[in-house]
């Protein structure tokens, strides 16, 4: 699917607001003129317009008319609340019906690029891998995401170095990260039907024998107990490093053998300044609550080293949005992978795109209040 040329013809007349197709046909009574228009939104973003873009001028060339597009602020690059991100420039008549889509395509993107660009920013070392999709509202808004994404990932590679999004859980949306397929292992339901978690882990490796090989071993709440039979099962994949467990707690719950006492305990041990520079009750949990913790990760990884494993890596996922990952940044928690959709904007209404004549013929007019936009 490529969304930069859906919706089209009839389609974008069922799904634009109706006053711009009234707006339309008004212009076509009275007299068609040329239109600039001004897009921005109203919180700082990266920019992310290559979708929004690329369906404005499918749109201009399936009516065989010309659009111009100003891009001010190239894809990737951080734009400022209030600045308009592009300008485009053609026949209003045209252009009327085009906005409500076009906004659809580009406020979320820049939103999603953002919160990924400051997650792979704060925890440069980890590597993400994007499991969006099944939070997404319909395969359209999955693949915006999925270019949102990776649009915020190259910015975090090109700014501070950082590792970034491998991959992704989808097939349709993995060219935004590369040339290869879908990334993935088992769900939770695998190890259901296999009855235990090490036999989960056979039945895969069995099936996939040339896939690396992650292990979700939260399911019976032996984490840690889990972990280490696996890497005795494989331990020639344990040594190399093409074992890992994912660790997905539910937040319910402490993993095994943690509670707030003994998860105090673990982080004094590793990073006591964590802890003594929490600011509020959800730092907190993600330092030592339930769930997948900070200290959840140091005791897992004091566990397999102890064990002998080493090389096991730690994958990690439930709930690392961008507050997450900070924290578990200044707590440098020791993990390997990070398996996320919680890029996804949480506050929709931060992801408003809005779009505003400011010219008309050549002729500078705006609604009062709205001058920022002329182009400077």
């Amino acid at each position: 699917m490529d969304i930069s040329r859906e919706p089209a013809g009839e389609a974008i007349s069922d799904w634009t607001d109706v006053y711009f197709k009234r707006t339309k046909a008004a212009v076509g009574r009275f007299g068609d003129c040329e239109a600039t228009y001004a897009v921005f939104m109203r919180r700082p973003v990266l920019s992310a317009p290559r979708l929004a873009i690329g369906w404005l001028e499918g749109v201009a060339r399936q009516r065989g008319v010309e659009v111009r597009v100003d891009l001010r602020y190239p894809e990737g690059k951080w734009v400022g609340a209030g600045e308009p991100i592009f300008y485009y420039t053609g026949s209003l008549f045209h252009l009327a019906d085009l906005e409500t889509i076009l906004l659809m395509k580009l406020g979320p993107a820049c939103v999603a690029a953002y919160n990924a660009y400051t997650m792979c920013s704060d925890l440069p070392t980890v590597a993400f891998l994007a499991m969006d999709a099944r939070h997404c509202a319909g395969t359209e808004m999955a693949e915006l995401m999925a270019y949102a994404c990776s649009v915020g990932s190259e910015r975090a590679r090109r700014k501070v170095g950082a590792v970034g999004f491998i991959g992704n859980a989808t097939d349709a949306t993995a060219g935004y990260f590369g040339d290869g397929p879908g990334r993935g292992t088992m769900p939770h339901a695998l190890i259901g039907y296999a009855g235990s978690t090490v036999r989960a882990a056979e039945m895969f490796h069995e099936t996939f024998p040339d896939v690396p090989l992650t292990v979700l071993v939260d399911y019976f709440g032996r984490e840690v107990s889990d972990s280490i039979a696996c890497a005795r099962r494989f331990p020639e994949l344990a040594a190399s490093g093409r074992l890992a467990v994912r660790l997905d707690t539910a937040g319910s719950r402490f993993v095994e053998v943690l509670d707030p006492s003994a998860s105090y305990a673990v982080l004094e041990r590793h990073a006591p300044e964590a802890v003594r520079g929490y600011r509020d009750e959800t730092q907190l949990r993600y330092l030592i609550g339930a769930g997948v913790s900070a200290a959840a990760v140091y005791h897992l990884r004091d566990s397999l080293d102890q064990a002998g494993f080493p090389g096991v890596k730690i994958v990690a996922s439930s709930g690392f949005g961008p507050a997450k990952c900070r924290v578990m940044a200044e707590a440098a928690a020791p993990i390997d992978l990070i398996g996320t959709g919680s890029y996804l904007p949480e506050n929709w209404g931060e992801t408003y795109a809005t779009a505003d004549i400011i010219e008309y013929d050549g002729v500078r007019r705006v609604k009062l209040g709205r001058e920022f936009l002329f182009r400077r």
